[in-house]
């Protein structure tokens, strides 16, 4: 429309009849004679107000929600810090316990051997060092150790000290293949060399071919001359197999070691020798042999078994 002097007065009627209508709808209340005007112009235009509102509502819950995943966001990440953390924690506490454990059952071993030990920790494995067995520990000529000195845990035999530094110190142990020890068996005091063989039971060659063995003796070190680089009566493992004896001037046994070899984490180095052999008083407790039931049938007088009755062993 063009701004003429008419276009002007149109408007400014347009506007009066407005504040007029405004004025009467007001006054009128709920009998407002504009009232039926209203309720035609809900009818037309409402579903159209609807259909814009659905369609802006997302819009506005979206809004909403990019507002408020700030927050989220942080809560979240507080909650993964704070789980994090005590993992951390339980997982420290848990290997805490597990050296504690360690230490305790190797001071055992060195108390009831009379082995005076320095105590250290693995710090690196053989694969740095060539394909031997070996590890590293933190503790070397500055703490007393010497080359050919017997190295323990609280399960048995590890090895012996190969290579000293000042602080570190390598360690042969006593499953590699160029790895030999003197046994000794229990009881029957029969003797022996044990060989490593890498992930497999150790070999040992007992002098009397004769020998009465049976599966699950134990075997200790025997000892060496002046204790190096064997103190005796350290535990070596038990018998796991026997081959037959073929007349021969030795006879093999293969002997399941008491230590794992691929989860060694505290050690000891025997620093001084027993005073006398501890023997066997080292070993560990055998355990006790669990009766086995036995089942006994017993025949009634028609000839029919009666099953069911159980008696143990005495």
């Amino acid at each position: 429309m063009r701004d003429t002097r008419e276009s002007r007065l149109l408007l400014v009627l347009l506007i009066a009849v407005a504040f007029a209508l405004i004025t009467v709808d007001i006054r009128g209340g709920e009998d407002s004679p504009v009232d039926g005007a209203r309720q035609a112009a809900a009818t037309v235009f409402g579903p159209i107000e609807n259909g814009v509102s659905g369609a802006v509502a997302p819009v506005g819950n979206a809004v909403s929600a990019i507002r408020d995943s700030g927050d989220r966001h942080d809560r979240l990440a507080a909650l993964e810090k704070d789980n994090a953390a005590l993992k951390a924690k339980l997982g420290s506490d848990d290997r805490n316990r597990s050296r504690l454990s360690q230490l305790d059952r190797m001071l055992k071993i060195a108390g009831q051997g009379q082995y005076g030990i320095k105590g250290a920790e693995v710090i690196a494995i053989g694969a740095a060092q060539g394909f031997s067995w070996t590890i590293t520990i933190d503790a070397g000529a500055n703490d007393g150790l010497k080359r050919d000195m017997t190295v323990l845990n609280g399960d048995g035999l590890v090895g012996r000290v190969t290579t000293v530094g000042p602080n570190t110190a390598t360690v042969l142990l006593a499953n590699d293949p160029d790895f030999t020890v003197g046994t000794r068996m229990e009881s029957s005091d029969e003797l022996g060399f044990a060989s490593g063989q890498g992930d497999r039971p150790l070999r040992v060659e007992l002098l009397n071919g004769k020998a009465e063995v049976k599966k699950g003796d134990r075997l200790v070190t025997f000892g060496s001359q002046a204790d190096k680089p064997f103190v005796p009566g350290v535990p070596v493992g038990y018998v796991s197999r026997v081959d037959p004896s073929g007349g021969g001037l030795t006879r093999t046994l293969y002997v399941t070691p008491y230590v794992g070899f691929t989860k060694l984490d505290i050690v000891g180095v025997v620093v001084e020798a027993p005073k006398k052999d501890p023997r066997d008083t080292v070993l560990p407790k055998k355990p006790r042999p669990t009766p086995t039931p036995t089942v006994t049938v017993t025949v009634t007088p028609s000839g029919q078994p009666v099953d069911g009755q159980t008696q143990q062993d005495q």
